[in-house]
Parts: C-alpha cells; sequence; structure tokens
C-alpha cells in the first residue's frame, strides 16, 4: 500500500457559485459559464471522492472500508468510526442562506424524529441529512466577507434607533433580549415584516444607488441581494439578520471558526471550509430552500458574538496552524520556496490541497487545485518544484 495518493474530489454546481474560480484553479474548460461552487473532499455519502490507485480509481468510502486502521488511524477508528471532516473549495458569488447548524446532540435527536416521521432522507422539507453536527473553519482565499453572530448589545442598540422602520422592535430587544428580537421578527406575518422591510430596502437602494455605502454597511448585502430591486411584498426576512449581525471583512490566508448554534452567512469571495463531516443546515432566509422557523430558534445561540479572526500561529517557518476547538478536524497552512523540502508525519488520514506552485510527495506530483491523501502514520517529505501554498487537513 502507497504512503500517499492522489485524490478526486466532486464539484458542486449550486447557483449562487461563480464560474471562474475553480475552473481556473483546476485547468478546466467552463465555455458555458457553469457555476462551479463547491469542491468537497471527503467521505460525505452524498459526493464522496475518488482515490486513484494502482488497481484503479475506488471510492473513498471504499476504500475506508477495505483498510480502515491503515487510512484513518487506529485513534480516528475508534472514536470516529469513519473520516470525520469534510474539505471544501468555495467560490461565493451570490450570497448563501442565513444559517445555523445543530449540536452533535441536537442532530441526533432531529435525525432520529425525521426517520421516524418517514420523512424522505432527499426530501426538500427535510431538516437533518445524517446525525451529526458541522463545526467549520474557514481561511480566505480572496478578501471575504460573511455575516458572523449577533452584534454587541450597544451596536444592535444603536441600529435599532438608526432607522425609524426599526423603532417598532426596540422594546423586543430592551437592550439585551436577542431571543426576544429575533422570534418576535421571525415570527411575524409576511404582511407585518414587509412594514419594516419594505422602507428598509427602498432606503438600502437609494444608498446604494448614490454611492453613500459600502460593502460593510447592510445596506450594500441587502441591495446585491435583490439586485437593486425593491420587492413590492413577501421580501424574505433574512434581510432583518443582515443588519443585527457582525458583518465581517476577511483577509487572504485569515480564518474564522464557526461553530453549533451561531447564526451566519457567506456573503462573497473564495475560501476553503474544513468541517465536520456532515450536510445539516437549518435555515433562516436569503435561499428559496426549505425554512424551518420553529426548529430554526431551537438552535440558535440568542448571545452576542465578539469575532476572532484567526491569524494563524507558526508551527515552524513552513507551517501555521489555524485552532479549531473541536476533536473532529484541524487545519494547517504550508508555504515553502522553490527548491524546499519539508518531512512530516501524518497522525490521521491527512489531505495536502495544492493552491499554488507544484510540489512532489513520495512519487507523486501535485499541482494546483489537486490533492493528496496521506495515510495515517506515515512520514512523507514534501519538495517544492516551485514556490509552493499548500492547506493541510488533519485529525487532531
Amino acid at each position: 500500500m502507497q504512503r500517499a495518493y492522489k485524490l478526486q474530489g466532486k464539484h458542486r454546481h449550486y447557483d449562487w457559485g461563480g464560474s471562474e474560480f475553480i475552473p481556473k484553479l483546476m485547468s478546466l474548460p467552463n465555455p458555458d459559464k457553469k457555476p462551479f461552487a463547491e469542491y468537497w473532499m471527503g467521505a460525505h455519502v452524498s459526493a464522496p471522492s475518488i482515490i486513484e490507485t494502482e488497481l484503479g480509481n475506488v471510492s473513498i468510502i471504499d476504500f475506508i472500508q477495505q483498510h480502515p486502521t491503515e487510512l484513518l488511524g487506529k485513534e480516528v477508528v475508534t472514536q470516529f468510526s469513519n473520516l470525520p471532516y469534510l474539505y471544501k473549495i468555495l467560490d461565493v458569488s451570490k450570497m448563501l442562506s442565513i444559517q445555523v447548524h445543530p449540536s452533535k446532540e441536537n442532530a441526533m435527536i432531529g435525525f432520529a424524529k425525521e426517520e421516524s416521521l418517514g420523512v424522505e432522507l432527499n426530501a426538500s422539507h427535510r431538516n437533518y441529512k445524517d446525525q451529526n453536527h458541522k463545526p467549520e473553519v474557514m481561511v480566505a482565499l480572496s478578501e471575504f466577507w460573511l455575516l458572523h453572530g449577533f452584534l454587541a448589545p450597544e451596536l444592535l442598540e444603536a441600529r435599532l434607533q438608526e432607522y425609524n422602520y426599526f423603532h417598532p422592535l426596540i422594546d423586543h430587544f430592551r437592550g439585551i433580549d436577542y431571543q426576544g428580537l429575533y422570534q418576535f421578527f421571525m415570527q411575524l406575518s409576511n404582511e407585518d415584516s414587509d412594514r419594516i422591510l419594505k422602507p428598509l430596502m427602498i432606503d438600502a437602494v437609494s444608498s446604494v444607488k448614490n454611492g453613500a455605502v459600502h460593502k460593510s454597511h447592510p445596506h450594500y448585502w441587502a441591495n446585491k441581494y435583490y439586485e437593486g430591486v425593491v420587492p413590492e411584498k413577501n421580501i424574505d426576512k433574512g434581510i432583518f439578520s443582515i443588519y443585527i449581525l457582525n458583518i465581517l471583512h476577511v483577509q487572504p490566508n485569515e480564518g474564522i471558526f464557526q461553530g453549533a448554534g451561531l447564526l451566519h452567512a457567506y456573503l462573497e469571495g473564495q475560501n476553503i471550509e474544513l468541517m465536520a463531516n456532515s450536510d445539516n443546515v437549518l435555515r433562516g432566509g436569503l435561499t428559496p430552500k426549505h425554512i424551518d422557523i420553529p426548529e430554526l430558534l431551537q438552535h440558535v445561540h440568542f448571545v452576542p458574538t465578539y469575532p476572532t479572526i484567526l491569524k494563524g500561529e507558526a508551527l515552524n517557518e513552513m507551517e501555521m496552524h489555524y485552532p479549531c476547538p473541536v476533536p473532529d478536524f484541524g487545519l494547517t497552512k504550508i508555504a515553502m520556496k522553490a527548491g524546499q523540502s519539508y518531512t512530516m508525519t501524518s497522525h490521521s488520514i491527512e489531505m495536502l490541497l495544492v493552491l499554488k506552485g507544484v510540489l512532489s510527495i513520495d512519487n507523486l506530483v501535485l499541482k494546483a487545485g489537486e490533492v493528496a491523501m496521506v495515510l495515517a502514520g506515515q512520514t512523507v517529505t514534501i519538495e517544492a518544484q516551485e514556490e509552493v501554498l499548500a492547506f493541510k487537513s488533519y485529525v487532531p
């Protein structure tokens, strides 16, 4: 058995994706401008990766089942029984939904409930696709914008005071009651929420048209979602979340961790994302997909968020670590100059994603957009044929 194998991920063509970044990275023609939203690397049942072996290509799920200890390592097999993480590249052109992820305990409860009700796994109204939590870390590959948790109380109070159409909501917040405010608004009838959101949208569209706001202002994103048009009625309630959540601007190679219960949404840019092996998403707007407000409200953590941007912690001159407070995954960045070599020992199944340059690892040569899967318990040497930027996923 080899120490390292080439891995082929799966492309996901969601309509919010860009049409250039991922095809350019992977040297793929895209004459029809098809959206390339995500590239999945992992063993999720809906899009398992393919491993290139001497005997031909094989699904990573089958490969792990045939050689669990050799691939994952004894400790990972004991703790998780399978590959516990899902690795992705994202190109966010259109805004993603306002969303929250359940805890592991709540995911198990929700999954069992829907199973007992006979809800088909691929049903459009299904909330729980698996029994796992979905904490995630992202590292920006470009300037990246996202919504990340509730504003601090003084900032949210000021936001509600700033616009007269928000004034009816002030009594529901009372300076600290995040649940009271969010729950009240999300349970309004469309007619009542439109009374708040329509003047807001008129203001947003006008402000952007006049060049009065920057991307750091919520008006910019409200306008972008509706492409400069004010809807007559039934305005998406997710628009309100843009005004009560932190708007973050993350620079390339900076990251952010997002755990269970945190309301968030990606707005624009390219990144890599590493998460627990799950596809459980509870949505709160900015999407035509299924929204279950009562279920959503059970999982949101109604506390302010004070964002922590991850700058990375140097392990040595070539490798930098992004701390993740979960046992499912870890992430490092490896930067090498042409001609340098770097020896590393894997303690779990690890995936080395090349974003820039050309490197060799054992008998494999990887260029930008390609991935090597290193088996557990292996010592391998990476050699940079050109200046290299790569990110490594692993189990701590």
